[in-house]
């Protein structure tokens, strides 16, 4: 997996790359502000990016949004010394593939990035457990469009018109392993078991409309 490591302690960012390396994950550059992180990112098309919320010129949930809307498929990952609720519950809405703390021990900080190739979320069980926790809180609150990404709603649409898979993958030009990893992220954000469900409680909160709904035969 090629990473793309975007911090403003050249330090850290010297210690994350000799752990990484010492794995198989393969470090194709390193930046130490947000605005550098999209632009190359852009022109290094790696697998991975780790971003600092805290950066000079462009701020990680920036960089973040700005990744997420020009290169979808891109897994991005906050890594941060930031415990605090509302800046995890921000990079789940604008689309962060995961949430680490610098604090980690470093086997679980690879174990956790090596979960990202087999299509989960990058988190603690107790990141996990406080995002639950907000859901439950919050059962009412209206879902807006930053809550899934765009590609996470143009393929949410794409399911409730009936379209397997294959199809969505067809049609959006990308890999049934990428659709399938987006309608995992889907189910996750949702808290949703199935696509039915996504689509059901999509429809509820105004994610999607009912225009997006094939009619009966």
């Amino acid at each position: 997996m090629y990473v793309l490591i975007a911090d403003d302690h050249s330090l850290f960012r010297d210690g994350i790359v000799s752990l990484l390396e010492a794995t198989d994950f393969i470090v194709v550059g390193q930046v130490g502000n947000g605005a550098d992180a999209v632009a190359e990112a852009q022109r290094m098309r790696p697998d991975l990016v780790l971003l600092d919320i805290n950066m000079p010129q462009m701020d990680g949930f920036e960089a973040l949004k700005r990744l997420k809307e020009t290169m979808p498929d891109v897994k991005v990952v906050m890594l941060t010394v930031s415990d605090r609720d509302e800046d995890l519950f921000a990079a789940m809405d604008y689309g962060a593939d995961g949430f680490l703390l610098k604090s980690l021990p470093a086997d679980e900080f690879i174990n956790l990035l090596n979960s990202l190739r087999q299509g989960e979320i990058a988190i603690t069980r107790q990141m996990a457990t406080r995002l639950l926790k907000r859901g439950r809180q919050q059962p009412g609150k209206t879902m807006s469009g930053n809550v899934l990404t765009t590609r996470e709603v143009e393929i949410l649409k794409l399911v409730a018109d009936g379209l397997s898979n294959r199809a969505i993958a067809q049609k959006l030009s990308i890999s049934p392993n990428t659709v399938k990893y987006h309608i995992k992220n889907i189910l996750t954000k949702l808290d949703v078991q199935n696509r039915t469900e996504a689509v059901a409680i999509a429809l509820k909160k105004g994610i999607i409309s009912s225009r997006n709904i094939p009619p009966s035969a």
